[in-house]
């Protein structure tokens, strides 16, 4: 597996076999400051741009996914637009994986607390640790908010009791919800990420980054509305060198060979 260290160590990369494996990687706890905001802005960006890249891995190093902000990083309230830009960067960082152009699955391999259960939650499909710990502590701290993101992957009861409590949920409990696809052990999370990565690498690129257009797309739209965008994305895709080489696979009982285009 090739590795390639973007802005610094903070958050790494590594590439094999179309898979990028990501890694937040601020010890110990990989709490978010505006250094590390940046190198996943770019890190995504760069994901999005890789021919060579079809699909995304996201954990965490030690045993932490992403503990939230880091409380010593937060902006300077006396100081005029230090709290705009903070928060213009707050948003952009689950915006580049939530907009990245390949899908990016989630693998929590310890505490996703506050920013960090929204860094999850700005992926496309959500494996974890049984024992990880999924809260916003923010409520404890005299601060409030996350409903907007909470919201994508709880049910309002859920959500406004992770916001006015700060109380916990586990893996497990998050697995039980059918909310995660997965609960494992620690050791067994990561091949397990890789087992569905590596799926979603074997089909045709173009279709997979239709999909994913997609998948964002009719998040926002009315049904009928977004019934018509997906029939004109398929449309668009059985035109395509990859729709006809997968029909011509399927016919002759073979593994399909997909070029992107």
């Amino acid at each position: 597996m090739s590795a390639a260290s973007m802005a610094g160590d903070i958050v790494t990369l590594e590439v094999a076999d179309h898979v990028a494996l990501v890694t937040l990687n601020r010890p110990p706890v990989n709490a978010l400051n505006r250094a590390m905001r940046d190198a996943i802005i770019e890190v995504f960006d760069a994901v999005s741009e890789r021919d060579d890249i079809r699909v995304a891995v996201l954990t965490g190093a030690g045993k932490a996914f992403c503990a939230g902000a880091d409380l010593k990083d937060r902006p300077d309230p006396g100081k005029t637009g230090a709290f705009h830009a903070h928060n213009r960067v707050t948003r952009e960082t689950g915006n580049a994986i939530r907009e990245c152009a390949k899908p990016v699955i989630a693998a929590v391999n310890g505490a996703a607390l506050g920013a960090g259960l929204g860094l999850m939650a700005a992926c496309d499909i959500y494996l974890a640790a049984e024992d990880a710990v999924f809260g916003m502590p923010e409520i404890d701290v005299g601060l409030a908010g996350g409903g907007a993101m909470l919201r994508t992957i709880f049910g309002r009861s859920t959500m406004r009791m992770m916001m006015y409590t700060g109380w916990r949920l586990t893996g497990a409990e998050l697995y039980r919800r059918g909310i995660i696809e997965k609960a494992t052990s620690r050791e067994d999370l990561l091949p397990e990420a890789m087992r569905y990565a590596a799926c979603i690498a074997d089909k045709s690129p173009l279709a997979i980054n239709y999909a994913k257009t997609s998948a964002n797309m009719v998040d926002l739209m009315p049904q009928r509305d977004a019934y018509r965008f997906e029939q004109n994305f398929t449309v668009a895709l059985s035109r395509t060198e990859d729709a006809k080489e997968a029909r011509t696979a399927f016919v002759e009982k073979r593994k399909p060979v997909f070029k992107g285009r």
